[in-house]
């Protein structure tokens, strides 16, 4: 059997764009490499890793000239627990490169005619923005290349933080994060030291054993938080202990949960969080409007730029006060609420049914009247007959998850030929397939990004297409 042949060094690389999933890349012998945490201007020797027909994939050996434009993060993590990538790069570079994955993805995917897209939208904080943050529980702490380096032996330790990239069963202990206010880093510090004094069991995702399994730490801008502690099994002498000492320690804490997941999976969509404390849900505020926000409801995590994107959406729709608004992927009913007074009706459709339960109580706590939520499937749902039953739309407002939308569902929007589809996506490649798939019944005639999530290379962005005549 022949050995396997041992892929190039590419020596004194220069990074000259950004690419695919926020990756640098550069261009070697007419192919294209790309690799990760680096920015334009950084000329480096790579270790190609993977080689395919149009591309090569590296990762750095050897730094020879760092970019001019290279800053110095803010996080001590920064480069090894997988967030935040683009920390390095001045803010209104990552905007720049966010602006160019939006137009890049809807010419070169969605092969379309676009109008001038607008300047993104760049976030007002782009740190401590998040109101969400989950954390992970672990038997094995993943070492930092400083510690390695210095020899020293260490024993099994315990960590609660964020998994290493494409290692499932490795945590990074975090100390400070900057993505969500306090409480939140002296919760997770305050419940690290509590478990170790009490010898309670971390999590070992291999073995799948253990006792403290995940910790959910959610807030609002008013300053209420909510925590969810997901425990593998039920000790109640140990889970009693542990929640007491976080209501105690913490006033802030207005919701306190629990949760026994007992699966080999972290979701919680399956599982029933049981209030041990306090309220059962958040309540946040925006545009004069109350949201009702429960354990497993979804929200927009940067809450202050969520008003900024629903703002776009309702000025893109330009209602007049006498449309039929279905608002697909509608989740706890944000945007059906949010346009609720500017039309004459609106239907919510949503896959989770928790979710469309807290849109049927967010409708109600703001005395909204004219609109409607239903739940399931969007294929099954949005359907000819549906359609007949409740309206047909005027104006279709779509915010799909990162897949974007089923073929069934792009189909049945345009067989429903509203004079206007509103729609608002996390992921602008899979937006150009769905916009490329209506483009012989509609046009695209605005574009307008908005950044939601500071230091990493996702962005959403809204588009306005209107019916061909």
């Amino acid at each position: 059997m022949g050995r396997r042949k041992e892929l190039p060094l590419l020596e004194k690389v220069k990074i000259t764009d950004i690419g695919a999933e926020g990756n640098a890349l550069a261009r070697v012998d007419n192919l294209v490499v790309f690799v990760p945490m680096l920015i334009p201007g950084d000329v480096v020797d790579l270790r190609v890793i993977r080689k395919r027909k149009k591309y090569l994939e590296g990762i750095v050996i050897r730094f020879h000239e760092y970019s001019t434009e290279r800053i110095k993060p803010e996080c001590d993590y920064f480069g090894v627990c997988g967030g935040c990538k683009w920390q390095h790069l001045p803010y209104d570079r990552q905007l720049y490169y966010k602006e160019k994955q939006v137009r890049d993805n809807l010419t070169r995917i969605g092969k379309i005619a676009l109008p001038e897209i607008k300047p993104i939208i760049g976030s007002s904080e782009i740190f401590r923005y998040r109101n969400k943050l989950e954390y992970t529980f672990s038997d094995k702490r993943w070492r930092m290349s400083e510690e390695i380096a210095s020899g020293d032996k260490f024993g099994k330790e315990n960590a609660i933080g964020f998994h290493i990239p494409g290692l499932f069963d490795k945590v990074l202990d975090i100390r400070q994060c900057h993505l969500q206010p306090e409480p939140s880093d002296s919760i997770r510090n305050a419940v690290r030291e509590y478990a170790e004094s009490n010898e309670l069991d971390f999590f070992d995702l291999r073995e799948q054993k253990g006792f403290l399994r995940n910790l959910v730490v959610r807030n609002t801008l008013s300053g209420d938080v909510m925590v969810i502690l997901v425990l593998f099994h039920e000790d109640e002498e140990k889970r009693r202990g542990l929640l007491d000492f976080l209501s105690a320690q913490f006033p802030a804490i207005t919701s306190l949960f629990y949760v026994i997941n007992s699966k080999k999976n972290d979701s919680l969509t399956d599982q029933q969080p049981i209030l041990y404390k306090g309220d059962d849900c958040l309540v946040e505020e925006m545009d004069g409007l109350k949201y009702r926000i429960g354990p497993k409801s979804f929200y927009q995590t940067n809450t202050r730029q969520a008003l900024t994107l629903y703002n776009v959406a309702r000025e893109f729709a330009g209602f007049t006060g006498n449309e039929t608004v279905y608002d697909l992927y509608t989740g706890t009913g944000t945007i059906a609420c949010f346009v609720a007074s500017a039309v004459k009706k609106v239907i919510g459709i949503e896959y989770v049914e928790d979710a469309v339960k807290d849109a049927v109580v967010n409708a109600s706590i703001n005395n909204i009247h004219n609109a409607s939520f239903f739940a399931g499937d969007m294929k099954d749902v949005l359907s000819p007959e549906f359609i007949n039953e409740n309206g047909h739309p005027d104006v279709i407002i779509t915010d799909p998850p990162r897949a974007g939308m089923a073929e069934e569902v792009v189909k049945t929007i345009i067989s429903a030929a509203p004079e206007k589809i509103v729609y608002v996506s996390c992921n602008p490649s899979t937006q150009a397939r769905d916009i490329f798939l209506m483009s012989e019944s509609y046009e695209v005639a605005a574009v307008q990004p908005v950044d939601m999530f500071p230091h990493t290379h996702h962005v959403e962005n809204v588009v306005l297409l209107t019916r061909i005549r």
